[in-house]
């Protein structure tokens, strides 16, 4: 890792030398300047992490170099230091992003600590951009197809404003990262997104669950607890699964979508929410509704916007960019070189009809990337697995069922571990047990190696 730039603006020679050998000591990289003209030409060629910058400075201001630097790199850390600095200065300089205010003489101690929390703060903003942008690869909308592409369109038009939509389709078509695709588009993209998958909550939870309880209000309810709108105020509630949920808590849904408000379970106060609801379900509503096991008006107060998502059998021509977006995140979340399927077995993937549409295909290209040895998946490696039903319908040469499954009975964890403890093992013998060697053929950190013979309990 490169030392960190630091750069000095200020317009005495002396406190400029000063800093200079105090920072250079510590293994920064240091670079100075004597003006604002200065300071801004090095920020543009220098790239520095964080300034030093005085606030009376020749031919400027320092509160306007602040400024300007903050307006080019809103992530660059600017540490103001003055010899007749004022509260006024420093309320001013914190309100423009400065990240501290030093005054002369400044302390060597001072210096360094507020230096040093200064790059921490930065690693930290970084690390968590990071974190955000994996989190946010999770749920990427992958696909050129023209049906993606109309759902994409819809997206972009519904996104900027608070109406209500609901998301149509099959199970595993990616609702929810039809529901995520809004709210990060949205004004509201900074706010909580807050996911409930209604289906999923016993019905005598479900209420309090949305809504919250109050202490005592049932027994076990030992504090006071909010619930999803109220965790959702300002941001996006997706109520995954809308067609599950009971007629009773549909009128406090009902209530809550007309009025914004509601009270907790067992409690009195009426609390007010700022929330944008959006349903999916993968039932027939208006059938429901027909049936009398949905409310007709809650419906309507739902099915403002309807999106649909589409199945997979609809867009076939995105098989292969959802197959290499799978088979890439699978191997950079094992540590492990990511395969290649060769152009018969992808056209037995087309060829298929998916039933269990994305979620079926993600399943089955992590079942490929944990039993296949070899670094191309062929059409023969599509038969004999755990898999979802036999593909009858593909027509491929030396692969009428590409898709067949043979029941274990064993738990997808439980053949993963088996399949790699053995593959471990046989690399290690192969080689000798030079750990070294079996992890370069394994593509795999050496540490990494060493962890995974420690917890398979692998022995020589």
């Amino acid at each position: 890792m490169t030392e960190p730039t630091i750069l000095v603006v200020d317009d005495e020679r002396n406190i400029r030398r000063t800093l200079e050998m105090i920072l250079s000591a510590e293994g920064y990289r240091v670079v100075c300047a004597a003006s604002g003209r200065e300071a801004l030409a090095a920020m543009q060629t220098e790239s520095p992490q964080v300034v030093l910058l005085d606030i009376v400075l020749p031919e400027s201001n320092g509160i306007e170099i602040l400024k300007t630097a903050r307006q080019n790199d809103p992530n660059l850390a600017v540490i103001m230091i003055s010899g007749h600095g004022t509260v006024h200065d420093a309320v001013v300089a914190t309100k423009l992003g400065a990240y501290d205010f030093l005054e002369k003489p400044l302390s060597r101690e001072k210096v360094l600590l507020t230096l040093s929390h200064a790059l921490e703060s930065i690693e930290l903003t970084e690390e968590n951009r990071n974190l955000r942008r994996q989190f946010e690869m999770r749920f990427e909308m992958v696909g050129k197809s023209s049906a993606i592409a109309s759902v994409r369109e819809q997206i972009g038009k519904v996104a900027p404003t608070n109406g209500r939509v609901l998301i149509l389709g099959e199970s595993g078509t990616g609702k929810e990262l039809v529901a995520r695709d809004i709210h990060r588009n949205s004004r509201r993209g900074k706010g909580p997104f807050v996911k409930v998958n209604c289906a999923a909550i016993p019905e005598e939870l479900i209420e309090s669950e949305l809504f919250g309880s109050d202490r005592g209000a049932f027994t076990g309810s030992v504090k006071t607890r909010d619930g999803k709108f109220l965790q959702a105020d300002g941001g996006t509630l997706f109520l995954d699964e809308i067609g599950d949920m009971s007629l009773s808590v549909q009128a406090k849904v009902l209530r809550a979508l007309e009025q914004g408000e509601f009270e907790r379970v067992g409690g009195s106060k009426t609390l007010k929410v700022d929330v944008r609801v959006i349903a999916a379900t993968n039932k027939n509503l208006q059938q429901q509704v027909e049936n009398g096991a949905f409310r007709e008006d809650l419906y309507f107060r739902l099915n403002v916007v309807p999106i649909t998502a589409p199945p997979l059998r609809d867009r076939k021509e995105d098989i292969p960019l959802l197959s290499e977006y799978f088979l890439k995140g699978y191997a950079r979340e094992n540590d492990f070189r990511p395969k290649e399927i060769t152009p018969e077995a992808m056209d037995a993937l087309k060829n298929y009809s998916w039933p269990g549409n994305i979620r079926e295909l993600k399943n089955l290209i992590e079942r490929l990337s944990i039993m296949v040895a070899e670094d191309t998946v062929l059409v023969h490696h599509l038969t004999g697995l755990d898999g979802p039903e036999p593909a009858r319908d593909a027509d491929v040469p030396g692969a009428a069922n590409p898709l067949p499954g043979i029941r274990s009975g064993k738990s997808l964890h439980e053949v993963r571990e088996a399949v790699e403890r053995a593959y471990i093992s046989d690399a290690l013998q192969e080689n000798g047990w030079n750990v070294t060697r079996a992890a370069r053929l394994l593509g795999v950190d050496r540490t990494n190696l060493h962890k995974k013979i420690k917890y398979y309990n692998i022995e020589r």
